[in-house]
């Protein structure tokens, strides 16, 4: 059986890096690079193959944007930091991106775990990968609640409380590309399950809060979502948030 490729470049200048069911972002843009998010620490390798693909060095990267501070979207965050790659966060997400284990989702994850044996495979993925010996990183907490961000391509922020409190997603205006993080994804990890939603109560904080932060991205307008779980959406983020507003909390 032929593997997917570890990373592909959904639209012109953004190129997605999957490692265990989960996306990081590497944006070229005219004025520079810009990573969203750090994936589980096997990114590393599949990043460093990127850039050499594209006759560019770590150092390059102007910035990586943490959607939020969870362990699987900060796992190279360190390295990349101790490179002299500015790391940045929303001030909320600080403290969890210094410590990326210590939060407390809104249902015990194990438990849920074992009611949702579809997901076990990808959790065990991501273990592989990784997931529990991510070491967390001191970020600037310099994303804002909104307005554009001074970084390659130019993003607006779009703060998306609920999977975490600083959870934050970047729209790309100029690309129509929103960039969701896991306020909105295409495949949650917890469950196997596929098609737009919110993450499940397993690893979110509030989800209450979470379905209300969709009416943040569906203000955007997006044509393309491209989520921290799952594959790209194609077909406008009003269509996706009504998908995920109709599967609700899980």
């Amino acid at each position: 059986m032929t593997m997917p490729a570890p990373w592909v470049e959904d639209r012109p200048g953004f190129f997605r890096i999957t490692v265990a069911a989960t996306n990081c972002y590497l944006v070229l843009a005219a004025d520079g690079v810009t990573l969203v998010d750090a994936g589980l620490p096997a990114s590393r390798k599949v990043l460093d193959a990127l850039l050499k693909h594209l006759g560019l060095r770590v150092q390059d990267i102007d910035a990586v944007l943490l959607t939020h501070g969870h362990f699987d979207h900060v796992g190279v965050a360190r390295s990349l930091h101790a490179s002299g790659v500015p790391v940045r966060v929303h001030t909320a997400d600080r403290r969890l991106a210094r410590h990326p284990y210590r939060y407390r989702p809104a249902v015990a994850r194990v438990p849920y775990l074992l009611t949702h044996p579809s997901g076990m495979p990808i959790i065990g993925r991501m273990a592989a990968a990784g997931a529990l010996a991510v070491r967390g990183v001191d970020a600037e907490a310099s994303v804002p609640p909104s307005g554009v961000m001074d970084v390659p391509g130019r993003p607006t922020v779009v703060h998306t409380p609920g999977h975490t409190d600083g959870h934050c997603a970047f729209f790309f205006r100029a690309h129509g590309i929103l960039l969701s993080g896991d306020a909105l994804v295409t495949l949650d990890p917890y469950t196997g399950v596929r098609g737009p939603q919110i993450v499940a109560n397993a690893a979110t904080k509030d989800a209450a809060q979470s379905l209300r932060s969709l009416d943040a991205l569906e203000s955007t307008g997006a044509a393309v979502v491209l989520p921290g779980h799952g594959d790209p959406w194609t077909t406008g983020v009003a269509a996706a948030v009504q998908r995920a507003r109709i599967v609700g909390e899980h």
